[in-house]
């Protein structure tokens, strides 16, 4: 039954004004028709009705890179000094990779995507792209996560992230694990919202054949090709020592770099790498609490935004809420610029919906329009000050949070209806992820 969805505001892109008491239609899963509530009404009579009176109709974010199995580390105990310090090389090889990636098994990383999951719908998410490592899980664990995630109905790219830093033979393994699983979605994807991509870790764990070797796997698959680029100062001191150039320009070098290169955090470019990422088109995207979490900086987004460059945000498997992560990317940036003009709310708010879909490379996702997919959030639109057009970016960003989300669709099925994810027992869900926390943490006790 087609379904008409009357808001207070109607989001179509960022790029343009809110439009007040507008909204849209909805067949199937598409967006079938927008327009101002009283002519959609006149129009569509016999249409099933959502009544959203003082509520915001908008795109569904896109978390544009997240780290599911990031949330068994929440809390993580760390015996004597604080392994996490340092950061660079220190915080992966003495920290994240044997006490975190290492340690994961199948029955970890699912119970940790299905919370994530239903926390990122909870809080207006209706897309995401994966980053999993976990070399002593594969084969299989990607197969294993698309499961979950069919079943919780969101939009989403998976991938592992394949590296040669437990073996060469493990990295090829890691290498077919995401070739095979982009062959697997494909023959399904009349039943799923789930696909993959090929992708690998960074120049200091991967041989320049084997770097090349994912890219040909990109062009043979016709696919996406990420990695992690420059999170910190290690990678560009590391590729200065080793390769006499910093990391974009070794990647230039390869010949690898273009617009099939999806290259995440960018947090330490020089001005050259800048303009390799905006002369080969490839698409960046930003997480900015993360980053500072992990001590790596401010990324040159600003720069970027001028030079024309495709970005997204990322939670990084950090704080999912996505409201925080706008909050964050408009904040940090004015204080790095120190302009109160930079990273105007608008523009954050592209780049957590349409911005993320296309750094992700959906042309159809992102923006309420007839055609795109319906994914779609009801945001409530009380505020303690009046909302209007020319204010309310400003006030979505700076005073929501995924408390103010009513209800989620995805692909056109609700998800979440009232604030309660459907289908979801949180208590059950909860004590898996914590009995297989303390799995985890047994490593570390």
């Amino acid at each position: 039954m087609p379904t008409l969805i009357l808001p207070s505001y109607l989001i179509t892109t960022a790029r343009e004004a809110p439009k007040k008491n507008w909204g849209v239609r909805v067949i199937d899963d598409r967006i079938d028709d927008i327009g101002p509530n009283d002519n959609l009404e006149a129009k569509y009579p016999d249409d099933t009705l959502i009544d959203a009176t003082d509520h915001v109709l908008a795109p569904g974010f896109v978390n544009a890179h997240v780290h599911l199995y990031g949330v068994l580390a929440h809390g993580i105990p760390l015996p004597g000094a604080d392994q996490t310090g340092g950061g660079g090389w220190a915080f992966l090889d003495d920290f994240w990779w044997p006490l975190v990636e290492d340690a994961l098994d199948h029955e970890m990383i699912c119970a940790a995507t299905d919370w994530v999951c239903a926390e990122m719908v909870r809080s207006g998410i209706t897309s995401f792209y994966d980053i999993l490592e976990a070399p002593f899980a594969i084969p299989g664990a990607l197969l294993a996560q698309k499961q979950v995630v069919d079943r919780r109905g969101l939009r989403g790219t998976l991938s592992f992230e394949s590296t040669e830093r437990v073996s060469p033979e493990n990295g090829q393994i890691g290498l077919r694990e995401n070739a095979d699983f982009v062959n697997h979605c494909r023959a399904e994807r009349h039943q799923t919202l789930v696909e993959g991509l090929i992708c690998f870790h960074t120049t200091f764990t991967c041989s320049a054949e084997f770097i090349k070797q994912a890219f040909a796997l990109g062009e043979e698959l016709d696919c996406s090709v990420h990695m992690h680029c420059n999170e910190a100062t290690f990678e560009p001191e590391y590729a200065l020592k080793y390769f006499g150039r910093r990391t974009l320009e070794y990647y230039d070098e390869l010949g690898v770099t273009g617009p099939r290169m999806q290259a995440s955090q960018c947090v330490q470019l020089s001005e050259r790498e800048i303009e390799i990422i905006a002369a080969r088109g490839i698409r960046v995207t930003h997480m900015p609490l993360s980053n500072c979490e992990v001590g790596g900086g401010i990324a040159p987004v600003p720069q970027m935004l001028a030079r024309g460059v495709t970005l997204g945000l990322g939670s990084d498997g950090y704080i999912n809420d996505f409201f925080e992560v706008m909050r964050e990317a408009f904040l940090i940036h004015k204080a790095g610029q120190q302009s109160t003009t930079v990273m105007p709310a608008d523009e954050v708010f592209y780049l957590a919906t349409e911005g993320g879909a296309r750094a992700l490379g959906w042309d159809n996702v992102g923006r309420l329009a007839p055609g795109y997919q319906a994914d779609l959030q009801l945001i409530d639109a009380v505020f303690p000050t009046p909302a209007a057009p020319y204010n309310l970016y400003d006030q979505l960003v700076l005073w929501r949070n995924h408390t103010h989300v009513r209800d989620v669709m995805i692909a056109g099925q609700w998800r979440v209806r009232k604030g309660e994810v459907l289908g979801a027992d949180l208590g059950a869900m909860r004590a898996r992820v914590h009995a297989n926390a303390e799995r985890m943490w047994a490593k570390v006790k």
